[in-house]
């Protein structure tokens, strides 16, 4: 592996972040903030407990892996999509680099910056509430398998989109419902049974269930089910990603 190559587009990006750390650092953890003083303070005072958790030390782990989920597949989805619009998308595919390595460099970089924007929000989140973590590995287990995953996603989208408009389809009007509507805020187990067979067809409801019981050993659904959601997802994007370098599909027109 040229790992020259790689390092020089890792570090590309990672530079990107720096020059926009508002937009990239202090932004969503501002807004994640207001999500966990809104429903922790103001909600959470009228909820006593959930299995056992305040309300407030129950949605920690929700809205970290909101803000992983969004932030990955938007950093994944610009950091490859902004080449295309610029046209140096052929420099990098005639460059002496494989596409794998293409693909380590724009994702490890745009996983990096959700990691550590994920350890930040936790870091913040404890001077709000008494946290626990049951199973620390697990837990950056999760945190990586995540970000990693919705990484490889956001590159697909990147490449996918032909505007800034497409751009934000999926993460506004996929990624982020499937989010709240995966048990960022709630658990699955007091929805109506009607609906709590229909939301298992979320597979964001694995990713964070399986997140929240690395914290507090408490699950909507059984922990290897989750871990192995995650790894079948990874999976497919890759499987996706190595069809898009085969065919050339919106990269050589």
């Amino acid at each position: 592996m040229n790992l020259h190559g790689v390092l020089a587009i890792y570090r590309f990006e990672m530079a990107r972040t720096k020059r926009t750390v508002f937009q990239s650092i202090v932004s969503p953890v501002l807004s994640t903030s207001l999500y966990f003083i809104v429903f922790g303070a103001a909600i959470g005072s009228r909820i006593s407990e959930i299995d056992g958790v305040s309300y407030g030390e129950f949605i920690v782990p929700g809205l970290i892996m909101l803000m992983l989920l969004t932030q990955s597949v938007s950093n994944a989805s610009f950091g490859i999509y902004f080449p295309k619009f610029t046209g140096t998308i052929y420099e990098l595919l005639s460059a002496p680099i494989s596409y794998l390595e293409v693909v380590v460099g724009y994702v490890g970089a745009a996983a990096s910056k959700s990691i550590i924007l994920g350890l930040i929000v936790l870091v913040t989140a404890a001077l709000f509430v008494d946290l626990r973590i049951d199973h620390p590995v697990w837990m950056f287990a999760f945190l990586v398998l995540t970000a990693v995953s919705f990484s490889l996603l956001g590159f697909i989208i990147g490449i996918w989109a032909q505007g800034f408009e497409q751009l934000q389809v999926i993460p506004l009007l996929v990624v982020t419902p499937l989010t709240f509507l995966g048990g960022t805020f709630y658990s699955v187990n007091v929805l109506p049974p009607t609906w709590q067979k229909i939301t298992l067809f979320n597979p964001l409801v694995y990713l964070i269930s399986g997140f929240r019981w690395s914290f507090y050993s408490i699950a909507d659904v059984h922990v290897a089910i989750s871990a192995a959601v995650a790894i079948g997802f990874l999976l497919l994007c890759l499987v996706a990603i190595w069809w898009i370098f085969r065919t050339g599909y919106r990269l050589k027109s």
